[in-house]
């Protein structure tokens, strides 16, 4: 079985301690901070086998070094960030696979946020860990890379089973939801979203996981090629491309 804990960092980020527990390893994803993180491994596991990260931002990475040290964990991130991920072991391509014990992780390389930006991907477990590249209703600014690669990306994303699971870096939701609701108003399944976030929120929880047909559903960003998005924006006879530019730029300024 893998179990998957959530963990809250810094204002609005998420890492995820993972655990194989048949054969007891342990790993965390993107741990944004030491203390958090140390705290939840000495409460309920006492060892860290591995460390991954989707990027080398500050906010994904800052616990590396001191967990290493402490725990003499395997840093796993992409070869494209070999340079800048603190304390990297292990480099990885688009397609390879990490065994994580029972369990195979795909590598999807995900440029536009980041260059070197990785999503991991088990497909046994239906579930993907998207950094800060997908979220829910949303998707990450794009810093390195450019609007073509992000799309791109997202669209590798978007076509896996309806039914995977998505863990995403940042609780951004709320804000996401008012941006949705501005260009994508007539969306019936928005006001649907808009209940269950609202009832997370409530009861003081993540809004994820979410699923891949949660977000074609809701996401603007997935859905460039719907009319009423396309009529709001008054962009007729351009392409997914132009309309996906057109949202993010609206959204960096939202």
């Amino acid at each position: 079985m893998l179990e998957i804990s959530i963990i809250k960092c810094l204002s609005d980020n998420f890492s995820f301690i993972i655990k194989d527990t048949e054969n007891n390893l342990v790993g965390v994803i993107d741990p944004s901070e030491f203390n958090v993180i140390d705290y939840e491994i000495q409460k309920n596991h006492k060892k860290l086998d591995f460390i991954l990260n989707t990027h080398h931002h500050l906010d994904h990475v800052g616990g590396n070094e001191e967990l290493k040290k402490k725990y003499n964990s395997n840093v796993i991130g992409s070869k494209l960030d070999e340079k800048r991920i603190p304390k990297i072991d292990t480099l990885l391509s688009d397609e390879d696979i990490f065994r994580f014990g029972n369990f195979k992780f795909k590598i999807i390389h995900v440029p536009g946020h980041t260059s070197g930006h990785i999503c991991f991907y088990c497909k046994e477990e239906k579930v993907i860990f998207t950094g800060d590249t997908l979220f829910s209703l949303g998707c990450g600014r794009i810093f390195e890379g450019d609007f073509k690669q992000m799309f791109n990306s997202l669209n590798k994303i978007k076509v896996l089973p309806k039914d995977t699971k998505i863990y995403f870096g940042h609780e951004y939701t709320r804000k996401n939801l008012e941006f949705c609701k501005k260009y994508d108003a007539s969306n019936k399944h928005l006001k649907e979203k808009e209940s269950w976030i609202n009832e997370k929120f409530k009861k003081k929880q993540p809004s994820l996981p979410v699923t891949i047909n949660e977000e074609i559903n809701t996401n603007i960003f997935l859905r460039c090629n719907k009319s009423s998005i396309v009529k709001t924006l008054n962009m007729e006879g351009s392409s997914e491309l132009e309309v996906f530019k057109r949202l993010r730029d609206l959204k960096d300024s939202f």
